[in-house]
């Protein structure tokens, strides 16, 4: 655990003009040690699907909570059993027959981190053979799959947990928080925006190119801060906009759908709300938040609110971490998978990040994609 100081304590102060207080969350990630792992006993054991990058990022989280171990890893390439051990501190047995995997009773949870394309087949099978999901976004690549693996998750009454993993960061975390202690007021108005260039230095680049698996690029990354949107706002989205265009730098020419999108969004509730997926920029990572209400306004680790009386001409800090890498190693995938395992052991879905709450934000994902290519405004 650590603590934070922020402004939602009963007892707030202002210094020079930031306001403080104090909670504690656990640990966004930690890293795994090696050590003796026959003596090491756990609840769940747990299969990942697939062995590449984002993987490794699930196997350290696994692994360095109380609730869980990897005990094996299918991948379409033969891997060294004492090797993954070794490495991950786990015992891990290695299967390249995805069926052979599904079929160990000792197994009670699949994590699926295989290409977006696979999720459908991998999440369809693993309910059929009644294991616990954990899947990566996005959950499928079209609307129709998504619906599949929903319907396999409740014919099979198995859990789920999607890597929306954002909503667990100390970032939103503790905007949650202002939000919740009313210190915005009603919101009205919200922007969340992505702007992340994934380009040949980075690994996903590779796949990610292609249009059969990134999809767009509100699918394949910008999904974070629209589902992070709907965290603030609320998932009653009434209807779509979106426009899409791509770089003119040569070093995006690869991809083969345009690489940056923005989504205007109407609620239910009457709020309006804009989401920027930018996969083409050349900058630093980015994940832009800004949320204005009736009492206050949040400008990413920013606030100010008039029930606290704060200086309306200066913003007020908030001691947070801030998302500020698209690498998986940084991402808070250990709190998200402990409060699932948490849930697992109570027999209740997970809160924030359930199937049922990734289904929300994925529904309004590909209707913006279908606005932005067919230039009209889609109704959900």
């Amino acid at each position: 655990m650590f603590l934070l100081e922020h402004s939602l304590s009963r007892n707030t102060r202002s210094v020079n003009g930031t306001i403080r207080f104090r909670f504690s969350i656990p640990a966004p990630h930690a890293t795994v040690q090696r050590r003796n792992f026959s003596n090491i006993v756990k609840k769940y054991n747990v299969g990942i699907v697939g062995y590449g990058w984002v993987a490794g990022a699930h196997i350290a989280a696994i692994n360095a909570g109380p609730h869980a171990q990897v005990a094996a890893v299918f991948s379409s390439r033969p891997l060294d059993a004492e090797a993954l051990s070794a490495r991950h501190g786990s015992r891990i047995s290695t299967y390249t027959d995805y069926k052979e995997l599904l079929r160990q009773p000792r197994l009670e949870v699949v994590s699926i981190c295989s290409y977006p394309y696979q999720h459908r087949q991998h999440a369809i099978a693993a309910a059929q053979a009644g294991k616990h999901l954990i899947i990566e976004k996005p959950l499928t690549l079209s609307w129709k799959d998504c619906q599949a693996v929903e319907a396999a998750v409740k014919k099979a009454r198995v859990k789920t947990c999607v890597c929306f993993e954002c909503r667990y960061s100390s970032q939103f975390q503790a905007t949650k928080a202002v939000l919740d202690q009313g210190l915005l007021g009603d919101l009205h108005y919200g922007e969340v925006d992505y702007y992340h260039g994934i380009g040949p230095w980075y690994g996903q680049f590779r796949w990610n190119t292609r249009k059969d698996a990134g999809g767009s690029a509100l699918l394949t990354a910008g999904c974070h801060a629209l589902d992070a949107l709907l965290l603030c706002l609320g998932d009653d989205v009434a209807e779509v906009t979106s426009y899409d265009t791509k770089s003119k730098s040569p070093i995006f020419a690869p991809y083969e759908y345009t690489t940056s999108s923005v989504t205007l969004l109407k609620f239910k509730s009457g709020r309006v709300g804009k989401c920027a997926a930018i996969v083409d920029c050349l900058q630093p990572y980015y994940f832009h938040t800004h949320l204005v209400g009736s009492e206050g306004s949040l400008l990413d680790n920013k606030f100010h609110s008039m029930k606290l009386h704060t200086n309306r001409h200066a913003w007020s800090t908030l001691a947070m971490k801030m998302l500020d890498s698209g690498d998986v190693a940084d991402h808070p995938y250990q709190t998200q998978f402990d409060k699932f395992f948490e849930s697992l052991t109570a027999g209740v879905e997970m809160p924030l990040t359930s199937l049922s709450d990734a289904m929300k934000s994925h529904e309004v994902i590909f209707a913006a994609d279908q606005s932005a290519a067919t230039g009209k405004p889609v109704r959900l």
